[in-house]
């Protein structure tokens, strides 16, 4: 698999965009967040989500410089009609204003609907956690198509449903959580078929409802909720409570829309820490909380504990200094993709 900087994928990223007629600005945001995915690891929502993403530009499903739509707000609240935009552009705005209102209020939350894929979740709470504040934010699919079986069965009837919550510290890397309510993200499943390897049993159930290690067999079958086969009832009922907060709540709904666009819903907050205790006494603690957890003696054939998130910024660490991996199918689309929009070579070639 090739090796790519940062700096140039983005790059590659955004002129992709911009020549498929994303206004600039929108293609900066967008490839800014998915290159971050990249380099905390989490490739299932980086580039190899740009193509489909100019799929369904074409299909109108997703609608680039869309309008931005308050409906309703209190000093508080926030309800954002995203209007078929970006998720990362309508997303990331929503967040800016939570944030900017909890200033004021000490507590401030919003809830968007019609809008595209909003891509890694903790890039929004991040936000918050770098302005004084813990942030949190849960999304789901809002009637887009299905992709996980409810605990017990064997049909796709929720969505992954994720949740990420961020805390500011002092620490060299922020501590968060990001996690999807099922076994795993789709994107990790798409990942590993796109890559020609085999799954961990436990992540899919095949049409027929039998547990499965080939990622293929995720089509006609579905995710299991997180905690597998034997305890995914926990995660079903986070995915129930997220489908309630992000679907009903925003009004999108539940359930799949004959269309089959692709439409997050989410919903998040932003608590200002100040409103509570000191903030820097509060982030020194949390510091020493984390220091506290990675002091733990490990287990039999464990390298150890790490504080979450920490992982996510070793690997930025590493793919900043190496480049980042692009499997090679991806690769290609992306290299095919620039050739037909006629981009420099220098974008792509060496």
């Amino acid at each position: 698999m090739p090796k790519v900087h940062a700096d140039r994928l983005r790059e590659l990223t955004e002129a992709l965009l911009v020549s498929a007629n994303v206004p600039a600005e929108e293609a900066e945001i967008v490839a800014r967040h998915c290159v971050s995915a990249n380099l905390a690891g989490h490739d299932s929502h980086g580039i190899i989500q740009i193509p489909t993403y100019l799929d369904r530009m074409k299909a109108g499903h997703i609608v680039p410089g869309a309008p931005w739509t308050v409906t309703q707000e209190s000093p508080t609240t926030t309800v954002i009609d995203g209007n078929w935009g970006f998720g990362y552009v309508v997303n990331e705005r929503a967040m800016q204003i939570t944030i900017e209102k909890a200033k004021t209020t000490n507590i401030a939350a919003a809830t968007v609907f019609r809008q595209s894929h909003i891509g890694r979740l903790a890039s929004y709470p991040l936000m918050a956690a770098e302005a004084g504040m813990i942030g949190m934010i849960w999304a789901d699919s809002g009637r887009s198509p299905k992709g996980v079986a409810p605990f017990g069965g064997r049909e796709a009837r929720l969505g992954t449903n994720p949740w990420s919550i961020a805390v500011p510290s002092t620490l060299a890397g922020p501590l968060f959580i990001d996690m999807a309510t099922s076994a795993v993200a789709m994107g990790k499943v798409k990942l590993a078929a796109a890559r020609g390897q085999s799954i961990p049993q436990g992540w899919i159930v095949d049409s027929k409802g039998h547990l499965s290690t080939d990622p293929n067999q995720v089509k006609g079958g579905a995710l299991l909720p997180l905690g597998g086969p034997s305890e995914g009832y926990k995660g079903y009922g986070l995915a129930v409570i997220g489908e309630i907060l992000c679907g009903v709540l925003t009004g999108l709904g539940f359930g799949v829309e004959p269309s089959g666009r692709h439409n997050d819903g989410c919903f998040m907050i932003a608590i200002k820490v100040e409103a509570f205790r000191s903030l820097p006494a509060f982030k020194e603690e949390v510091t020493d909380l984390a220091h506290y957890l990675n002091d733990t003696p490990p287990s039999v054939g464990s390298q150890g504990v790490l504080y979450p998130g920490e992982i996510e910024h070793r690997k930025e660490a590493e793919r900043r200094r190496d480049g980042i991996e692009i499997e090679d199918a991806t690769w290609k689309q992306l290299v095919d993709l620039a050739g037909e929009l006629r981009l420099p070579e220098e974008l792509y070639v060496g």
